[in-house]
């Protein structure tokens, strides 16, 4: 158990915004999505039924957009695979995308869940009609993501994309296996962006942020499959239906990468712990203008003896920053608190009966019970 001597001072001066930025593992492939959207169908105006007429145009429009989920669907169902489980739980279907060319697959931590790691977890069944047996390399069901490897060759990897470039309307094609269907194709447009997604593991909660929303019909057996944008890049894993029209998609982004290399090097994901519940709340404006940030993360509870117990942080508090970066809601602090901060001590700004005042807390290991 790491202590902290729960080093308080007041300070006056501004916060510093210090960018930290997160390495990709050398053994995912790396790809932007510069976010295209199906071409457009262009045409002069002319009468009903004549060419270039408004019968034209929606015809010319509807292949235009054929072409470009018809190019897709070639492109990426090759590397999607319908998967067949068997846990401690029974068993289970949904699916997984090849990601790399010595045969490992991306899917949803939930597919595979009570798996046990480099154990034989099922098997995945690709549009070629090859099966491969399955083991289980890692899970992370806080980000509801999960790493398998097949046994023997596979089909080429689909190209990663990043979420980031992502822009609400934007055409997006979800390919899957929903109830079994090997191979199914859906389109749709990204909905909304920056969405959240609950994720528990024992007594660990979580947020997952960035969530993709999209309209691409999804069904059982959907979760696992991959989003991919025009280009072809996966930006995204199909995770959840919420309602009709409305799919939930884990993006593929900076972060997602390091917890696929974590899981491929470590078979899990290491966090951070310091014992806070938080909400985001809108800065006094004499701070706003002080501090230069808009909002801030107000403490709802400490844990007692947690390590924000022991450092002296306590409800209310208004947290500012950490590390040097500010924070305007959980899923900032969630970010922060990575592999490389446990043990070690790390500064948080607080704002406390009209002070700034710094606080140094040791974080520990989150416990995944």
């Amino acid at each position: 158990m790491f202590r902290n001597r729960g080093t308080r001072r007041v300070r006056d001066d501004n916060i510093q915004d210090d960018n930290i930025h997160g390495d990709q593992h050398d053994h995912l492939p790396a790809g932007q999505a510069p976010g295209r959207h199906a071409p457009a169908a262009s045409g002069a105006s002319g009468g009903s039924g004549a060419p270039g007429g408004p019968a034209d145009l929606g015809d010319a429009a509807l292949d235009a957009y054929s072409r470009v989920v018809t190019r897709v669907a070639a492109q990426v169902a090759p590397s999607v695979a319908s998967l067949r489980v068997r846990t401690s739980r029974g068993a289970g279907a949904g699916s997984a995308i090849v990601f790399t060319a010595d045969g490992f697959l991306l899917t949803s931590a939930h597919v595979v869940e009570g798996a046990r790691s480099g154990v034989p977890v099922g098997t995945a069944e690709f549009t070629d009609g090859t099966e491969r047996d399955l083991d289980l390399v890692g899970a992370d069901p806080l980000s509801d993501l999960a790493v398998l490897r097949a046994r023997g060759s596979t089909p080429a990897p689909a190209a990663l994309g990043d979420a980031a470039a992502l822009r609400v309307g934007q055409l997006v094609v979800a390919v899957g296996n929903p109830l079994g269907l090997t191979g199914s194709v859906t389109a749709g447009v990204v909905s909304a962006l920056n969405r959240s997604l609950p994720t528990r593991s024992g007594s660990a909660v979580r947020v997952v942020d960035e969530v993709i929303q999209t309209d691409a019909a999804l069904n059982p057996g959907n979760s696992g499959g991959a989003l991919v944008t025009a280009d072809g890049r996966v930006v995204g894993v199909n995770t959840a239906v919420a309602g009709i029209g409305l799919g939930l998609a884990v993006p593929v982004n900076a972060t997602t990468r390091r917890i696929l290399a974590a899981l491929i090097r470590d078979g899990r994901v290491r966090r951070a712990y310091l014992g806070v519940a938080s909400a985001r709340v809108p800065l006094p404006s004499g701070l706003a203008d002080r501090t230069g940030q808009r909002h801030g993360l107000r403490l709802a509870e400490v844990v007692r003896g947690s390590p924000a117990g022991r450092a002296g942080l306590f409800a209310d508090d208004l947290v500012l920053s950490v590390a040097g970066t500010p924070v305007a809601g959980p899923g900032d602090l969630q970010r922060l608190l990575t592999e490389d901060t446990i043990g070690h001590p790390v500064e948080l700004t607080v704002w406390r009966r009209g002070a700034l005042v710094d606080v140094v807390a040791v974080p520990d290991e989150l416990a995944i019970r």
